[in-house]
């Protein structure tokens, strides 16, 4: 996928306003901040701070891409996790085949920056919204964009809004099929054929594929979990063949869409059993591998290894790479400590994990390990309470870098995170675009 140099935003430089940027500088390019030599550990930079090391980062762009390779399958990673161009581009270094959004504003940013192969993961509803792609439909021939629907009301306005638009291309739509009480898609495969039906009809819409999302099922035990999903592919399956046998399919490769970031291995394996007799192209759409976290996707690598070991394990396996860190602010409770950071720097569906600790301007080398017995017992807007042992090492002053869990939710919480080498010196930054 090309981005258009024309058209592509510039990042604003770093300034005092972001967050995790040092309040002694006007501002700094961000193309830049790595010629300045800041370091986490020598406190170059105000904390909380947001960082992504580096390695870990490149170790999971590597790990995906051989995933990837090996199956035989694509990835048009979820730009909502990150919502930071600056990631989207090395994803689509590594090969990816475009980049998924799932809301008008996020669409709208990554236009900004120049995509054009875009999958929408979502209804495209609301006039403004609609306008916006018919729009850009119309004025750039080499604007690809993808969109899912699953109720008829919504085929005939996009149908509506192409005609009168007056584009002479189809707009290319995918069926979503969901399950009972998912979030959205048809919830039989004979309503989704329907809608198949209908967009075939229309003149103005394209049938493109079928997509689903399998990410949110959970059942009592992972066997029961891998059974839903199971389920869901398999109707998938099924209704991409009827709409083959049908000849409903648009011109072109036919698209099956499924897999976020907890079951891209059973999605790769699944979809690609669909004999429709067309050219196929399985796509993916995990976008939190990049960082992975440290509890949720942790959860859901273990998981992936109970089923296919040598695939979790493969180079090592996917790693930890996003991290909060802050300061130890005050040490009032023999067993309790206060950490200066809170929600509105961390996700908090799942509580952080505190990993390691370093005593600035002091003897030692490099962060050691938290001790056991150290544990988050809940979160206020800017405050962190920690649980410890009366004999913990921690003292006001301290930093204490943070796993997180569900790197969406973290991500949201900056405007600028860091990104960092194995002594923590800052090598760059990106922007994001919530």
């Amino acid at each position: 996928m090309t981005v258009s140099a024309s058209k592509k935003a510039a990042h604003p430089p770093l300034n005092p306003l972001d967050k995790g940027v040092p309040g002694t500088i006007s501002e700094v390019a961000i193309e830049a901040v790595g010629d300045r030599g800041w370091n986490l550990l020598r406190e170059d930079i105000p904390l909380p701070a947001a960082v992504i090391k580096w390695d870990a980062m490149r170790h999971n762009r590597e790990w995906m891409t051989s995933f990837l390779e090996d199956r035989g399958v694509d990835l048009a990673p979820h730009g909502k996790t990150t919502m930071s161009p600056s990631l989207f581009e090395m994803q689509l270094d590594d090969g990816a085949w475009a980049i998924t959004v799932a809301t008008a504003h996020q669409l709208q940013v990554a236009r900004a920056f120049g995509y054009s192969r875009i999958f929408f993961a979502n209804q495209l509803v609301g006039r403004s919204a609609i306008d916006y792609v018919v729009r850009e439909l119309a004025k750039d021939p080499a604007f690809e964009f993808f969109c899912l629907v699953d109720d008829l009301s919504n085929v005939e306005a996009l149908a509506a809004a192409a005609r009168s638009a007056g584009l002479d291309r189809p707009m290319k739509i995918l069926v979503e099929l969901g399950y009972i009480g998912g979030r959205t898609g048809c919830r039989t495969v004979e309503q989704a054929l329907t809608l198949a039906r209908a967009m075939h009809a229309s003149g103005s819409l394209a049938l493109a594929g079928i997509e689903g999302f399998e990410g949110l099922l959970r059942g009592t035990s992972n066997a029961e979990t891998l059974a839903q999903v199971e389920s869901l592919l398999g109707s998938m399956v099924e209704l991409a063949e009827k709409c083959a046998s049908e000849q409903l399919f648009a011109e072109g490769t036919v698209l099956l869409s499924a897999g976020g970031s907890s079951f891209f291995d059973i999605v790769a394996a699944r979809l690609s059993s669909a004999k429709l007799n067309r050219e196929t192209r399985i796509l993916l759409r995990s976008g939190c591998y990049i960082t992975l976290d440290s509890v949720l996707y942790v959860y859901a690598m273990d998981a992936m290894r109970e089923r296919d070991q040598a695939l979790a394990d493969a180079h090592g396996g996917l790693e930890p790479a996003l991290e909060v860190w802050a300061y130890v602010q005050s040490r009032p409770e023999t067993e309790k400590a206060i950490v200066g950071f809170g929600k509105r720097d961390t996700s908090y569906d799942d509580l952080p994990v505190a990993l390691k600790w370093y005593r600035p301007n002091g003897s030692m080398p490099e962060p050691l390990p938290v001790p056991k017995r150290h544990f988050v017992t809940r979160l206020n807007d800017q405050h962190c309470h920690l649980s410890l042992p009366a004999s913990s090492p921690l003292r006001v002053g301290d930093m204490i870098g943070f796993g997180i869990s569900h790197p969406c939710l973290t991500f949201d919480k900056w405007r600028v995170i860091h990104l960092v080498d194995p002594s923590y010196r800052i090598t760059g930054s990106i922007r994001t675009y919530f």
